[in-house]
């Protein structure tokens, strides 16, 4: 799972069902406000991004529903798993993302976190939920393409 490329960019975790779920809009780069214990979980890969979120609170954007296991080897001072982190955004981009949350019904889902340059990012999607035809259109668009791809390889 954990892919590095030649940019510096280290993937750590990656929300597959958020395209399976979620009609995605605009994207964001947001930084992550971490403890030490968490960095090394996170270095590890101990991170589950299915059923996370972002909120807007007071001006600031927050994640919550994302776990990070406990670092196995902190003897104390360990970090909650499934506490709410602070993302890192431009005011510009938070007053963006606001107005489109509240106008249009948008929701703010996590699609990955990474490592760039040192630093812990989570990019960030604003999302509007699918209805279940929706999921199984996607579904069979996905097994044609499948299946023109095994009839073009023949």
């Amino acid at each position: 799972m954990k892919n590095t490329s030649p940019a510096g960019v280290k993937l750590v975790a990656r929300n597959k069902k958020a395209r399976f779920n979620y009609e995605l809009g605009d994207r964001y780069e947001a930084g992550l406000v971490l403890k030490g214990t968490e960095v090394k979980s996170l270095r590890l890969g101990q991170v589950q991004l299915t059923d996370s979120y972002a909120k807007l609170k007071n001006g600031e954007a927050w994640l919550l529903s994302c776990t990070i296991n406990p670092y196995p080897f902190a003897y104390y001072d360990n970090h909650a798993p499934e506490r709410p982190r602070k993302l890192l955004l431009h005011k510009k981009e938070l007053n963006k993302i606001g107005v489109k949350v509240k106008e249009q019904g948008l929701s703010l889902i996590p699609l990955a976190i990474y490592f760039k340059r040192g630093k812990a990012k989570v990019e960030l999607a604003l999302a509007k939920g699918k209805k279940l035809h929706d999921k199984r259109q996607t579904l069979k668009k996905r097994d044609q393409q499948r299946e023109m791809e095994r009839a073009l390889r023949r």
